[in-house]
C-alpha cells in the first residue's frame, strides 16, 4: 500500500505563489506517474496537473496552464506543484495521485481521469483571497 503525503496548502492572496508537495511512502519506487486534482466547494475534483516518472510528460488543465509547474525530484521521493498568479478561483482543496507502477503509463485523456489514479493524498486547503 502506498500513501501519499501532501504539505504546503495555505492562505494567499491573488498574484501570489505557493508550492504543494507530495512524498510517497513507498521509496523503493519512484516509478509513479503523479498527477494533481482539485475539489472547490460544491464542485466536482478536477484534473490540474500531472507529470509522468521522467518528469518529460507534463499535462495540464487550461485553466493552470502557464501559471502551475509540475515537477519532481526522484532521488527524494518528492512531486511538486508550484502554483504562480494564483487567483481566486484557484481556491480548493488539492490533492496528489499516483498510477500504481504495475499499471501503465498514462497515455492522452486518461492523465486527467481521477479513475487511473489509484492512491491519493489526503488533500491540502489552498485559499487564494481577492
Amino acid at each position: 500500500q502506498v500513501q501519499l503525503v501532501q504539505s504546503g496548502g495555505g492562505v494567499v492572496q491573488a498574484g501570489d505563489s505557493l508550492t504543494l508537495s507530495c512524498a510517497s511512502s513507498r521509496r523503493t519506487y519512484t516509478a509513479y506517474a503523479m498527477g494533481w486534482f482539485r475539489q472547490a466547494v460544491g464542485k466536482e475534483r478536477e484534473f490540474v496537473a500531472a507529470i509522468n516518472w521522467s518528469g518529460k510528460i507534463t499535462p495540464y488543465a487550461d485553466s493552470v496552464k502557464d501559471r502551475f509547474i509540475a515537477s519532481r525530484d526522484n532521488a527524494k521521493y518528492m512531486v511538486y506543484l508550484q502554483m504562480n498568479s494564483l487567483k481566486p478561483e484557484d481556491t480548493a482543496v488539492y490533492y496528489c495521485a499516483a498510477v500504481d507502477p504495475g499499471h501503465p503509463e498514462p497515455y492522452g485523456s486518461a492523465w486527467s481521469t481521477a479513475r487511473t489514479y489509484e492512491y491519493w493524498g489526503p488533500g491540502t486547503q489552498v485559499t487564494v483571497s481577492s
